[in-house]
């Protein structure tokens, strides 16, 4: 099934594009959601007429995604856990809890964003969070044993 793509959908496409998708997962998911139109021959001239409006919002959304870029690289979390010998934490400092700590500071970020597995040491590490498809941000984080 042919659809039109009014949203940015990972692992499908941008604004605008024309994709081949299955067409359970086009009635099922895409159209409710407001994902995309699909692609009729009338859906097709009125995205012509509508491509600068279209551009305009990608760019909005792009710059918008690099501002949360900036505050989040900007900010550098410290977590502190419970850890035995050799800096080992009982438990795991997860995308959730990563997630939680940027709302503290004022940033909101879903947590599927945070490609990160769970992590075990203390130490400093660089977590990728992808805000957008085409832009990554790097969270500088900190896990520190409690005293």
């Amino acid at each position: 099934m042919q659809v039109i793509l009014k949203e940015n959908v990972e692992h499908l496409g941008h604004i605008g594009d024309i994709v081949k998708v299955a067409p359970g997962y086009a009635r099922n998911y895409l159209l409710p959601k407001g994902l995309v139109v699909e692609a009729t021959e009338r859906n097709a001239k009125a995205l012509e007429h509508t491509k600068k409006h279209l551009e305009y919002k990608k760019n909005k959304v792009m710059e918008a995604a690099r501002g949360i870029v900036a505050r989040i690289e900007a900010l550098s979390l410290s977590i502190t856990h419970q850890a035995g010998e050799e800096g080992k934490l009982f438990g795991a400092v997860t995308t959730k809890e990563l997630a939680e700590k940027l709302l503290e500071a004022g940033i909101e970020v879903d947590r599927k964003k945070i490609v990160s597995d769970p992590i075990k040491h203390t130490g400093d590490y660089a977590i990728p969070v992808k805000i957008h498809p085409e832009i990554t941000a790097t969270l500088k984080v900190s896990i520190v044993a409690v005293a």
